[in-house]
């Protein structure tokens, strides 16, 4: 891994497994880190842990990822206080076991996922230009295996599986990053994504998720440590300094499904997600 001292980094969904073990790794390796929490209480409790265990000040930011007036709030106030980011680390994600609706009107798996990278990554993107040469991760999952999007029904108003759901909110994030490196490639601007293994955490404990076999399970699920290897291996290793549009495993290129290899599908997907988000400013390749 590289050193990174002066790079500063922002990564959502860090209270707490892979996004908490991802903060502490890069501040070991010197970054500046701001972490992303929803919750007041709790998010400055764990920069605190974090400042203590590794020495190094962490700053913080709030925000409902699932809500698109709270994810333009995150930019906002990110962007009044600083200029520059050369890592963003889109780690937040969730499963619900029944289909729920956020304030947005949006089925949350989805909004929270999918949407929460897309208008996070391209709001950011002046400060992301700003600090080239810049990363941008995006914790996928080989969940996305076996899946296709259904543009008849994207929110999954007609049918609902909460692992389908979660499958292709993954699915997502896989053909967002290809299209998103293929649009900033001329920025200075790198974007992958990644499977960070099966990993024991709170998200996947949920009571009625895996019941009894769950517990079994876990026994063999890598630790958040562990899960959060290729993260921080993406946004610090010189040797994916170049590399974009690709999509990693225990810090390897990893090929995805053919669906997730879809070039017409991802700029379907950017085109809806554009819609969704009342977003239409991102640059375009030539």
């Amino acid at each position: 891994m590289a050193e990174l001292t002066g790079k500063r980094v922002l990564v959502t969904g860090a209270t707490a497994g892979i996004g908490k073990e991802t903060a502490k790794g890069l501040l070991a390796h010197g970054a500046e880190v701001i972490i992303v929490g929803r919750g007041a209480e709790k998010t400055r409790a764990v920069a605190e842990e974090l400042q203590a265990a590794t020495g190094k000040r962490v700053e913080y930011l709030l925000a409902d990822l699932s809500s698109m007036a709270d994810v333009r709030r995150l930019a906002k106030d990110f962007l009044a206080r600083w200029d520059t980011l050369h890592v963003l680390l889109n780690n937040a994600g969730g499963i619900n076991l029944s289909r729920e609706v956020t304030v947005d009107g949006l089925e949350r798996t989805f909004a929270t996922n999918h949407l929460s990278y897309f208008l996070l990554t391209n709001l950011l993107l002046p400060a992301l230009a700003k600090g080239a040469p810049a990363r941008i991760v995006n914790v996928a999952s080989d969940a996305h295996r076996g899946q296709r999007i259904d543009w008849d029904d994207l929110q999954a108003e007609k049918s609902y599986s909460q692992f389908k759901v979660y499958g292709r909110s993954k699915l997502m994030n896989i053909l967002f990053t290809r299209e998103l490196a293929r649009r900033v490639k001329d920025l200075g601007i790198t974007a992958n994504a990644l499977h960070p293994g099966v990993v024991a955490t709170n998200f996947l404990a949920k009571p009625g998720l895996w019941g009894v076999a769950g517990k079994v399970a876990g026994l063999f699920m890598l630790s958040p440590a562990q899960g959060a290897q290729t993260s921080i291996y993406l946004a610090s290793s010189p040797e994916v300094a170049n590399v974009t549009g690709g999509y990693f495993a225990k810090s390897k290129p990893h090929t995805p499904t053919a669906e997730a290899l879809d070039d017409a599908a991802a700029k379907r997907l950017w085109e809806v997600s554009e819609r969704l988000t009342g977003l239409n400013a991102a640059p375009r390749a030539a």
